[in-house]
């Protein structure tokens, strides 16, 4: 099976690692020749690092990883590509300009996986000329080193489409739980609102970034701390999310803490800016 990937930020190039790391080719397409070389030497580092936490990986070159990835700005190339996952931003119209074009490169056999974070499938898989073969993937960060990926059917989503789907991660040893299609799924619906909640406290002056983090992790045993989530997943993303599945439920729960918005308009959007809740530089 060949396997594109579009989008080379932060997931897709976790997911273009974990294929490749599994013996399939990848293509891997951006808009960027810049962003598809950040990509590579960020994968070219987290196998060198995996290695060093998983012993399935331990002594495998990163050379070796690469040379299965295929990175180009040209999207016609994924025209022999069994199965395409998207990882564009959670912004509607530009999903829909992405399945566009892929309408018209890709093999009409293909499956398409939307690694999406709160959008509905089905209203993304109304851009395609085939909504049944269009199944959710929310692939969580960082992608090499979680065991699960939450699967979302859709209103039209064949048993055929899951199973495909559910094979691939088995492929690359990846537990696929199906839950049903509503804006942020499960994951996201209850994570976004503890996230959110988190920047609200600190906005309030109720307690400090650390502490908050230091709540979640030493009573709760949570690895992470909810603002340490935050800035892995970038800020601006977690601002798009919430955009998301407040304009869907119009639910005041899901309304955007302004601190959020602040950090974001500052540049200030987590590890990938090295500053957001903590600092990242050096």
């Amino acid at each position: 099976m060949i396997v594109g990937v579009v989008g080379a930020g932060t997931m897709g190039r976790g997911i273009a690692q974990t294929v490749a790391q599994y013996n399939m080719n990848v293509v891997l397409v951006d808009i960027s020749m810049d962003i598809l070389d950040s990509a590579q030497k960020e994968i070219r580092n987290s196998v060198r690092m995996q290695g060093f936490y998983n012993k399935d990986f331990k002594g495998i070159k990163p050379e070796v990883v690469l040379e299965r990835i295929l990175f180009t700005t040209d999207y016609a190339l994924l025209a022999d590509c069994d199965f395409i996952i998207e990882n564009v931003p959670e912004k509607l119209e530009i999903k829909k300009s992405v399945y566009e074009i892929l309408e018209k490169v890709s093999n009409p056999e293909a499956y398409y996986a939307v690694n999406t974070s709160c959008i509905p499938v089905t209203e993304i898989a109304a851009f395609t000329s085939r909504p049944d073969k269009v199944i959710g993937m929310h692939f969580m960060n960082p992608v090499p080193m979680i065991e699960a990926v939450e699967i979302m059917r859709g209103f039209h989503t064949s048993d055929k489409t899951i199973e495909v789907a559910l094979e691939l991660l088995k492929s690359i040893n990846k537990q696929g739980i199906i839950v049903n299609d509503y804006p942020g799924f499960v994951s996201n619906r209850i994570s976004h609102l503890m996230m959110n909640e988190a920047a609200f406290i600190v906005q309030e002056g109720e307690a400090s970034v650390e502490n908050v983090d230091e709540v979640f992790k030493k009573c709760y045993g949570h690895k992470m701390g909810p603002l340490e989530t935050v800035d892995l997943i970038g800020l601006d993303t977690v601002v798009d999310s919430l955009d998301v599945l407040f304009n869907q439920y119009k639910d005041t729960k899901f309304r955007c803490c302004p601190l959020l918005r602040r950090m974001v308009a500052a540049g200030h959007c987590g590890r990938k800016s090295g500053q957001g809740f903590y600092g990242y530089n050096g």
